[in-house]
């Protein structure tokens, strides 16, 4: 039987506020209330990043929990930089669900996989517009629990 919880994170690709402290808490209160053992992300902008760093330094204190990078297409530096990326996440894939999709469509596909695999949202959206806010907003529809670190829009 998996035991496998998941946790993804969306955010906007530019964070004009430091969101360091509120995003560790989130992952932590992800870990030990909701019992999150992997965390998916896009890897695409700002927020990512972010949200990918604090999960690495959950990782001392918390050495079961998995960060996993969900790539909605394959890129060339998936093969150049391998070492890189073996060193940043404990897994690399794209959805087999949305292999083949045309590249504009791959990114809300791939968030509506990683949505659809969540058992929570952390996000910081701030704004009722973008691909933020278009995840979140399926995954209110989906009853998924969100921690949003952004204002309520």
């Amino acid at each position: 039987m998996d035991n496998t919880k998941i946790c993804c994170g969306f955010g906007h690709r530019e964070i004009y506020q430091n969101i360091t402290a509120p995003l560790a808490q989130a992952i932590e209160t992800a870990i030990v209330v909701y019992g999150i053992t992997t965390f998916y992300t896009g890897g695409m902008g700002e927020f990512d990043a972010l949200f990918a760093s604090a999960v690495r330094a959950a990782k001392v204190r918390h050495k079961q929990i998995k960060l996993v990078l969900v790539k909605p297409y394959f890129t060339k530096d998936l093969n150049t930089n391998r070492e890189y990326y073996e060193v940043l996440f404990d897994d690399v894939f794209i959805p087999t669900e949305i292999l083949g999709t045309h590249y504009k469509n791959a990114i809300i596909k791939r968030n509506r996989f990683m949505v659809e695999q969540a058992d929570l949202i952390i996000c910081f959206l701030s704004r009722d517009y973008g691909g933020v806010y278009t995840a979140v907003r399926y995954a209110k529809k989906k009853n998924k629990p969100i921690i949003n670190l952004g204002k309520e829009t």
